[in-house]
């Protein structure tokens, strides 16, 4: 059998005359689209089957921020309801879990984004929250730091423990030295 390639070089695609920029140590599964005007940061993770699109706006993905399996990722276009659109905004140390869904939205650092969670257009996700699995946090809406939000239409659940927010940094380094292993176990 072969190897499997994760070098993000070989997996990118340019759309029109944009084409995704990468930092060192990023590592991007084969099966994950990532197309368009997009950025990510030093030691980035982006899994299996994600598609990650920025055809008419820009994405950002921060340094050490991992995206889990089967992830969509986009934006808000500019347009006649929204004439300035909304890009998408990752922060650093993110950790965003299989099947969430995130467009046109700003997240800070330290942020956790649980399994099936949708962050929609507009909405503002301060650093250091964390957002229970199958979350709806709607359009426009702000999650102050230090708070876990959970529910459809998502609310504010209780204020996250010091254990937890340890947790926060520790799932992204978490990622960070599984990506390495992927990307060393790919060379050999």
């Amino acid at each position: 059998m072969r190897r499997v390639s994760y070098r993000a070089e070989d997996n990118l695609r340019v759309w029109r005359s944009s084409s995704p920029r990468i930092g060192a140590r990023v590592m991007v599964d084969p099966s994950a689209v990532v197309l368009g005007d997009i950025a990510l940061g030093d030691d980035v993770s982006i899994w299996g089957n994600c598609s990650i699109r920025a055809d008419m706006h820009r994405i950002s993905i921060g340094e050490g921020t991992n995206i889990q399996d089967n992830s969509v990722l986009h934006i808000t276009h500019a347009g006649r309801f929204n004439p300035d659109g909304f890009p998408l905004v990752i922060g650093e140390r993110v950790t965003v879990g299989h099947r969430a869904v995130l467009h046109g939205c700003t997240l800070g650092d330290r942020v956790l984004v649980g399994m099936g969670a949708i962050v929609m257009d507009g909405a503002i996700v301060e650093d250091e929250v964390m957002i229970a699995g199958g979350a709806l946090v709607t359009p426009g809406k702000r999650l102050e730091s230090g708070w876990l939000y959970g529910g459809s239409p998502a609310k504010p659940m209780r204020e996250i423990s010091a254990s937890e927010r340890a947790f926060l940094g520790y799932s992204a380094e978490n990622y960070i030295r599984l990506k390495q292993e992927y990307l060393d176990d790919s060379q050999g």
